[in-house]
C-alpha cells in the first residue's frame, strides 16, 4: 500500500501538538517532578501509539459495521486505544523499574487513560467528519449518486464512467475510465453515497461497479474482477456471495 506521507506528517504534527498539552497539564500528575521534555517524550510517545491501537478498532469498524453510529465508533476506537496505552503502561513500569503492576490497580489504571482517549478519539472523529468527505459542491441538480460522486474529482474526470474505488488509509482512489484520482475520504462514506449506483463491495478496501467488470480471474485461490484499465479488484471470501448473486462470479 503507498503510504500517505501529507497525511502522515499532518498524524504526526497532532500527535506531537496533542503530547505536548498533554505534557503541560500533565493529567493525573503521572510524571510529576520530570522535566517538561521528558514528559513530551512520554506523553507524544503514548499519543501516537494509542492513535495507532485506536486504528485497530476503527479497522474492524469498517469491515464489519460500516454503517456504525459514531457514538458507538468513539467507544470502539477509544476502547482499543485504552488497551494498546494501558499495555504499553505496563510494559513500561516492568521495563523501568522490574516489577508488575497489581492486578487491583488495573481496572482503575486503565479508566483513567480511557477518560484521555475518548476526549483524543473524540476529537479525531469529528475532524473527520469536518475534514473528511466534504460534500461536493459542483454536483449540477437533480444529480445521479456516480455524478454526484464524481464532482469531487477535477473537471476533466466529470463526465468519466465510474469504474471502481479503493481505499488507502484515509484516502481513496477513484478508478475511472479517464484514469485515476486521489481524495481524502473514508470508504465508509463512499459505500454510502453510492448504494444506489449499480456497484457493491467485494473487499474490505474496495467498491466496484458491476458494469466495470470485463473479466475474472483466479490465481492460487484468490479472485479477482478485472477492470477496463486491467487493474484488478479482490473479492475476499465474505463479499463472495453477494458478488455471486450480482452476477460478477
Amino acid at each position: 500500500m503507498t503510504i500517505n506521507w501529507p497525511r502522515r506528517l499532518r498524524e504526526f504534527g497532532v500527535f506531537g501538538a496533542a503530547g505536548l498539552f498533554l505534557a503541560f497539564i500533565n493529567p493525573y500528575d503521572s510524571t510529576a517532578g520530570a522535566p517538561f521534555a521528558l514528559r513530551a517524550v512520554y506523553w507524544v510517545g503514548l499519543v501516537m501509539l494509542g492513535s495507532y491501537a485506536a486504528e485497530a478498532g476503527r479497522a474492524l469498524l469498517d469491515r464489519f459495521r460500516p454503517d456504525s453510529h459514531i457514538i458507538l465508533a468513539i467507544a470502539v476506537t477509544s476502547v482499543s486505544a485504552a488497551l494498546g496505552v494501558t499495555a504499553a503502561l505496563m510494559l513500561l513500569e516492568l521495563a523501568l523499574t522490574g516489577r508488575t503492576i497489581p492486578l487491583q490497580f488495573l481496572p482503575r489504571m486503565f479508566g483513567l487513560v480511557w477518560v484521555i482517549s475518548i476526549a483524543m478519539t473524540g476529537i479525531g472523529f469529528m475532524a473527520d467528519k469536518s475534514i473528511l468527505a466534504p460534500p461536493p459542491t459542483d454536483a449540477p441538480a437533480g444529480a445521479g449518486p456516480v455524478e454526484t460522486f464524481l464532482s469531487r474529482l477535477p473537471l476533466k474526470f466529470r463526465q468519466a464512467e465510474l469504474h471502481a474505488v479503493s481505499s488507502e488509509d484515509h484516502y481513496l482512489r477513484i478508478h475511472t475510465s479517464l484514469g485515476e484520482e486521489l481524495i481524502l475520504m473514508r470508504l465508509a462514506d463512499a459505500l454510502r453515497e453510492l448504494d444506489s449506483a449499480g456497484g457493491l463491495q467485494v473487499h474490505r478496501s474496495w467498491w466496484i461497479s458491476k458494469a466495470a467488470v470485463r473479466d475474472v480471474k483466479r490465481a492460487g485461490g484468490k479472485v479477482y474482477l478485472v477492470l477496463p484499465s486491467g487493474k484488478e479488484a479482490p473479492v475476499s471470501r465474505t463479499h463472495q456471495p453477494a458478488a455471486k448473486a450480482a452476477g460478477l462470479l
